[in-house]
């Protein structure tokens, strides 16, 4: 069995417990136990928390142990189906402490998960990390909280350590929000550019050297993202990439051109059959922005 003693409050300030030991919680565990923090570790698996004991830290026998060793608890788990078998071994285990859950999960989760925290007399912080475990440690790694503000404002220096930080504020919900809303952005634009390196292949044009030209093509899009954002937050659609009516004439000879060479077109076919509906509706001399008055499920 772990067993700690009474330490003073800067000894006991130092101590973290990480529950998971997967690619990324081992690592955020080794950066905690580099920054010299006394480093508690758990994993279903035993073998896994070997590592992390021959760099300094302690094995707990079990999730519930580990909890109770120190005042700040973070997991990192495979899903949010791990986490809640996981926090029902722990249960009583967090009373006093500050959960940290930097797992990927959804909104619903995180405040399924801070309701869970708070009933066991717990403070909770919802987390969600942006970068790859051989990253952890450096600003590269980009870390979104929400919830309890006075868990990020006294455990908000560690947590910094793993990564830049970046709290969202006190709705548990916000930093999944933030999180799953960046990585489907991500997914989004990166499909459409496979997509796009499949027509360009198609037509005997090196991908290789296209993408480079695309690179620097994409490097102009921050500032009409956020011209995007803007019209969007205000309701008010300027014409962004030229007026929708202009726009519209081009999307027959893109979709069709995909089609010829056996690509498929069903994003350019969704992007037309929007700005003919919006057209439509009597809005042509807007902008691509204007598109977003469309986006909502029947």
């Amino acid at each position: 069995m772990l067993t700690t003693t009474a330490a003073d409050p800067t000894e006991q300030a130092s101590r973290v417990t990480v529950l998971g030991l997967g690619d990324m919680g081992s690592a955020i565990a080794k950066t905690f136990i580099d920054r010299g923090h006394r480093t508690t570790v758990w994993n279903r698996t035993v073998s896994k928390a070997l590592p992390m004991v021959d760099s300094g830290a302690t094995a707990a026998a079990s999730a519930a142990e580990a909890a109770a060793a120190s005042p700040l608890v973070v997991v990192c788990l495979l899903d949010g189906a791990a986490v809640d078998e996981v926090l029902a071994s722990v249960d009583a285990a967090v009373a006093g402490k500050v959960l940290v859950n930097l797992t990927s999960s959804s909104p619903h989760q995180a405040r399924a998960n801070d309701r869970w925290a708070r009933e066991r007399g717990a403070t909770y912080l919802d987390g969600k990390i942006m970068g790859d475990p051989a990253d952890v440690g450096t600003p590269q790694v980009m870390l979104s909280f929400s919830g309890s503000r006075k868990a990020i404002d006294v455990h908000g220096s560690t947590l910094g350590e793993l990564g830049t930080v970046t709290y969202h504020g006190e709705e548990a919900g916000l930093a999944a929000i933030e999180f799953m809303a960046q990585v489907a952005m991500g997914y989004e634009i990166l499909i459409g550019f496979l997509h796009t390196l499949r027509l360009v292949q198609a037509e005997g044009v090196d991908v290789a050297e296209f993408a480079e030209r695309a690179a620097s093509s994409v490097a102009a899009l921050p500032p009409l993202l956020t011209s995007i954002g803007n019209a969007v937050k205000a309701g008010e659609y300027p014409p962004d990439l030229g007026p929708l009516n202009v726009q519209a004439a081009l999307m027959d000879d893109m979709i069709s051109h995909r089609e010829s060479i056996g690509v498929e077109a069903v994003r350019m076919r969704e992007v037309r059959d929007l700005m003919n509906r919006r057209i439509a509706d009597g809005f042509g001399a807007q902008g691509f922005s204007s598109l977003f008055e469309l986006l909502t499920k029947p």
